[in-house]
């Protein structure tokens, strides 16, 4: 997908230089996505809780769907993104056929980590924030290390 050189950073860790290769996105890369609230997504259905409002596992899953958007495209064809931290707060219930906006934006490119900003909606209300690290890999070799 890229064209031109591929251009490397070297980074040093406790047991000597590392050969990070650079990956074809930046920072300010976002999508937005809308969803609307059904039993399936329930805190009940999904056995996180007794409530029938949106789960927090399935909020959060919405917020690394946007991070996968956020990015499609700009990867070569080779690689993917694959979640490795999460901070994430949900803030306040929504219910039932609820709407709710989840959205991403690329905040800092660092080698092959990505740093993401989430955020969902609901009627205008906050109803999630954080952040997701995602970390670029070869589709291949991260599938044979499985």
């Amino acid at each position: 997908m890229t064209s031109g050189p591929r251009l490397t950073r070297y980074w040093f860790s406790p047991v000597g230089p590392l050969i990070v290769p650079a990956v074809p996105v930046e920072a300010g890369q976002r999508a937005e996505l809308i969803h609307t609230v059904t039993t399936a997504d329930t805190a009940t259905a999904m056995r996180s809780g007794d409530v029938e409002v949106l789960a927090t596992p399935r909020l959060l899953a919405w917020c690394e769907e946007a991070t996968m958007a956020a990015v499609a495209g700009h990867l070569d064809d080779d690689q993917t993104s694959v979640g490795m931290r999460v901070s994430f707060d949900h803030l306040a219930p929504s219910i039932v056929g609820a709407e709710v906006l989840t959205g991403a934006e690329l905040e800092k490119v660092e080698g092959r980590r990505l740093t993401f900003v989430v955020w969902a909606q609901a009627s205008g209300v906050d109803t999630a924030a954080g952040r997701i690290i995602r970390i670029v890999v070869d589709r291949e070799r991260f599938l044979d290390r499985a």
